[in-house]
């Protein structure tokens, strides 16, 4: 079968006693980097030395029917450099290929940059969407960030600390100065930090520079007291200005709490 295996995120200590037993026994492993699988075998007093396959973004497409071949016969434990496989990682054209071959898949679960991150953010826990890098390009990024301006749920994203400042600018324009926030740093590593505020007070502590590993929690958007009526004066404003109906309906349903498809119809009305 095929195990997607989670690894520390930072703090050695979190590795599980089930991710140990299997790096003692398996003897083929997909990592994203072999150089940190080899120093993650170290670390851990692992004395197997299973067969190490590259798995990244660039070979995942040629390496997955590889992989499951050698699945069909034998274990092949899959790891990220940190947390779970697929999450922003290599693995999910791997999972995908083995579902459809019918090979088994499973998970030994443990840390998660994006679970840790939302449960000491502080913020909305119930519902939220994990957005992952936010575009480099400053067009990309802005338009990105607008189109979750409305988004309810809390919103989680990787960023690289040399980008965050502009990127927590970037979301004060969009999701307004207000927005409570945290930027999660160096999660489960002695320097662990997690700075709260709003946007503007979070950008202005990026504003002298942030290091290590880094994510940023969003708190989801508030939902406006709008009377029906003037929510679908909105869902034609966002139609004139080039949306789509079906999505400004569903932008306008997100923030007024008023149903997609009642906003949709009376909109098409009106538009005869």
């Amino acid at each position: 079968m095929i195990i997607l295996a989670a690894t520390p995120i930072g703090n050695l200590g979190d590795a599980s006693r089930r991710l140990v037993e299997a790096l003692e026994t398996v003897t083929v492993v997909a990592a994203e980097d072999t150089r940190t699988t080899q120093r993650l075998l170290a670390a851990l007093g692992i004395a197997n030395r299973p067969r190490l396959i590259a798995l990244h973004d660039h070979n995942e497409k040629d390496r997955a029917s590889e992989l499951v071949e050698l699945a069909r016969d034998r274990d092949v434990l899959l790891l990220s450099d940190a947390g779970m496989p697929t999450v922003s990682d290599p693995g999910y054209g791997v999972v995908a290929a083995a579902a459809a071959a019918g090979v088994t898949v499973t998970a030994i679960p443990g840390p998660s940059a994006v679970l840790t991150a939302l449960a000491v953010s502080g913020l909305p826990t119930d519902r939220f969407a994990f957005e992952g890098f936010v575009p480099r390009k400053p067009g990309e990024r802005a338009a990105a960030l607008r189109a979750l301006a409305a988004e309810p749920r809390t919103l989680v994203f990787f960023e690289a600390p040399g980008r965050v400042a502009g990127t927590l600018s970037d979301m004060a324009s969009a999701f307004g100065d207000d927005r409570r926030a945290a930027v999660c740093r160096e999660l489960t590593k002695l320097h662990e930090e997690v700075a709260r505020g709003t946007l503007s007070e979070l950008v202005a502590w990026a504003e002298g520079g942030v290091r290590g590993e880094l994510v940023i929690v969003v708190a989801g958007a508030a939902r406006r007291e709008v009377a029906f009526p003037d929510a679908v004066t909105q869902v034609l404003e966002l139609v004139r200005s080039g949306t789509r109906l079906k999505d400004a309906a569903g932008e306008v349903s997100a923030y007024t709490g008023h149903s997609s498809r009642e906003l949709y119809q009376a909109a098409l009305a009106v538009r005869g």
